[in-house]
């Protein structure tokens, strides 16, 4: 239970903006927050969760309409379909739960219906150049946030470090942020929780784990 509460508590910490959801109707936002989340930092306190299972380096932990004031709509009464099989995007989100949640806070706030929302999502996911030391990983790697969003920046052209936001807690690489406009191209992320730490330790995902420290 206690490891179960603190990876709730780490997910909460290093997945929100600075300010704070707003009452929104559909489509009302300004542009999208991509979250991909650092799957070994979430299965270090909690192995249980369906997706560490696959053993996975960054997952996607949604697609996220988001205002440049720092707030964002959410649990929208948007009236549109949800998504008929969910289990068909298991490969970029593994865990059902999560993708119900998704749709539920998330996508009835685009005006899109369920298909076209994790249509949207997975577009979107494909798009983003995932850097290949993040694949091959076998050892904890201690590293600046600004090395990362380097290693991003040079993984793919559409990208510039205004696009790129990093997570952490506890000094561990959570999640990155890429903020797309409404068309899935790069835009600037404005008013999001960044991480302060001067470096942070980015754990290997679990197949690949090896002992000893990198840098």
């Amino acid at each position: 239970m206690k490891s179960i509460i603190l990876s709730l508590l780490l997910l909460c910490l290093c997945s929100v903006p600075l300010a704070a959801q707003e009452p929104a109707k559909p489509g009302h936002f300004d542009y999208y927050l991509l979250d991909l989340s650092w799957s070994p930092a979430f299965c270090d306190h909690l192995s249980s969760s369906p997706q560490c299972s696959a053993h996975p380096g960054f997952v996607l932990h949604g697609l996220w309409p988001q205002n440049v004031n720092g707030t964002w709509p959410a649990n929208c009464d948007g009236h549109q379909p949800g998504p008929t099989n969910l289990s068909q995007w298991l490969g970029m989100t593994p865990d059902l739960s999560l993708l119900k949640h998704e749709w539920s806070k998330h996508g009835t706030c685009t005006q899109m219906t369920g298909n076209e929302y994790f249509m949207q999502e997975s577009k979107a996911y494909q798009s983003i150049h995932i850097p290949p030391l993040f694949t091959t990983l076998h050892h904890k790697a201690e590293m600046k946030p600004s090395e990362i969003v380097n290693l991003f920046v040079a993984s793919d052209p559409r990208l510039g470090a205004d696009n790129l936001n990093v997570r952490c807690y506890d000094h561990r690489l959570t999640a990155i942020d890429v903020c797309l406009n409404k068309a899935l191209n790069p835009t600037s992320c404005t008013a999001l929780r960044k991480c302060e730490a001067e470096k942070v330790m980015v754990l290997p995902p679990s197949a690949n784990k090896a002992q000893g420290l990198s840098h």
